[in-house]
C-alpha cells in the first residue's frame, strides 16, 4: 500500500494545530485559573504546586512544538519547492536512478495540497517540459516523465521505427552517440520539443514485445485538462503509451489529468545511487535539468 506523504504532513499539520488551538482556548484558561485559586487559598504558595499547575499535558506540548514547524514544511513542500528521489531509470539520460531533484511547484499555478484544485492560474505546462505528477493508477505515487502531449494535440508513436509523431508531424532526432558500456546496442539521440532540446536513449533493435510495452495502435487525442507523457528512455519507461485505463472513456487511456499535477523538475542537487555508509552522496551530476 501506498503513503500519501503530503496527506499525511497535512493530518498532521491539522491535529497538531487542533491541540495548540485546544490549548490556548480550553487548556491554559484552566491552568491558569487552578493557579489563580491556589494562590487565593495560601500565604505562601509552593513552586513545585505552581509548576504542577501550571503544566502542559505531554501531548499538548509536542502538538504546540511541532505545529509552526510541520506547517513551514507544509507550505514549501505544497506551494514552493518539493524534493524527490528518482527511483528508476525510465527518464535516462536525462535522469539516472538515484538523482535527488528539486521541483517547482508553483510554475504551475497554485495548488491546494492533497486536491490538486488550481486556486491561483500561473502558467501551463509547456511540450518538452519535464514534469511530476500523480500516477493516475494509484495517485498516492509519484512519477516523473516528459511532456508530449498537450490539450488538443494528436500523437502517434511508431512501434517499429520507435518514431514520434505529434499532429502529424514527425519529431526530428539527431544521432549522438552510443550509451557508454553498451557495446553498440543502445543510441543516445538528441530530440527537440518545443523550445526544450534534450537526450532520449533507444535500444538497437526492435521492441521487445510483453503485454506492458503494446500500445496497439499507438495513437491518441489528448483531451481539454489532460497531458501525455513518456520517458527518456523510450524502450524502458512505463508512460502514456502503455498505462491501464483507470478511467470509465477509452479516449482518457493513457492521460494525466491536469488536478494531477505536481510540478515541474528543474535541478538535479546530488545523486546518491546506493544510499549506503560506504557510497557518499555525489554532486557531479548537479545542474539544471533540460
Amino acid at each position: 500500500m501506498s503513503i500519501d506523504f503530503s496527506l499525511l504532513l497535512v493530518l498532521l499539520v491539522a491535529v497538531c494545530g487542533a491541540l495548540a488551538l485546544l490549548d490556548f482556548a480550553v487548556l491554559a484558561p484552566r491552568r491558569r485559573s487552578a493557579i489563580l485559586l491556589y494562590q487565593g487559598q495560601t500565604l505562601e504558595p509552593e513552586p513545585a504546586v505552581l509548576d504542577r499547575l501550571n503544566r502542559e499535558p505531554l501531548l499538548v506540548g509536542w502538538g504546540k512544538s511541532l505545529f509552526p514547524v510541520l506547517a513551514i514544511v507544509l507550505v514549501i513542500r505544497s506551494f514552493l519547492v518539493e524534493p524527490f528521489q528518482i527511483p528508476t531509470g525510465s527518464m535516462r539520460p536525462t535522469l539516472e536512478v538515484g538523482d535527488f531533484i528539486l521541483t517547482n511547484k508553483f510554475i504551475y499555478g497554485i495548488r491546494l495540497p492533497v486536491l490538486g484544485s488550481e486556486i491561483i492560474p500561473v502558467t501551463q505546462p509547456k511540450r518538452g517540459d519535464v514534469m511530476v505528477f500523480r500516477y493516475p493508477i494509484d495517485p498516492a505515487v509519484h512519477y516523473i516523465k516528459r511532456v508530449i502531449g498537450l490539450p488538443g494535440d494528436k500523437i502517434h508513436y511508431d512501434q517499429e521505427s520507435k518514431q514520434l509523431y505529434i499532429n502529424g508531424q514527425l519529431i526530428e532526432e539527431q544521432r549522438q552517440e552510443d550509451e557508454p558500456g553498451s557495446l553498440g546496442s543502445i543510441t543516445w539521440y538528441r530530440e527537440k520539443l518545443g523550445e526544450t532540446s534534450h537526450l532520449i536513449r533507444k535500444e538497437n533493435g526492435p521492441t521487445r514485445y510483453n503485454p506492458n510495452t503494446d500500445c496497439g495502435a499507438c495513437e491518441w487525442t489528448v483531451p481539454p485538462g489532460y497531458y501525455f507523457m513518456m520517458g527518456d528512455n523510450r524502450d524502458g519507461s512505463h508512460d502514456s503509451r502503455y498505462w491501464e485505463n483507470p478511467y470509465p472513456s477509452p479516449e482518457l487511456q493513457g492521460m494525466v489529468p491536469e488536478r494531477y499535477i505536481v510540478g515541474k523538475a528543474f535541478t538535479i542537487w546530488f545523486t546518491w545511487p546506493s544510499p549506503r555508509l560506504q557510497n557518499l552522496p555525489s554532486l557531479s551530476r548537479v545542474g539544471p535539468i533540460k
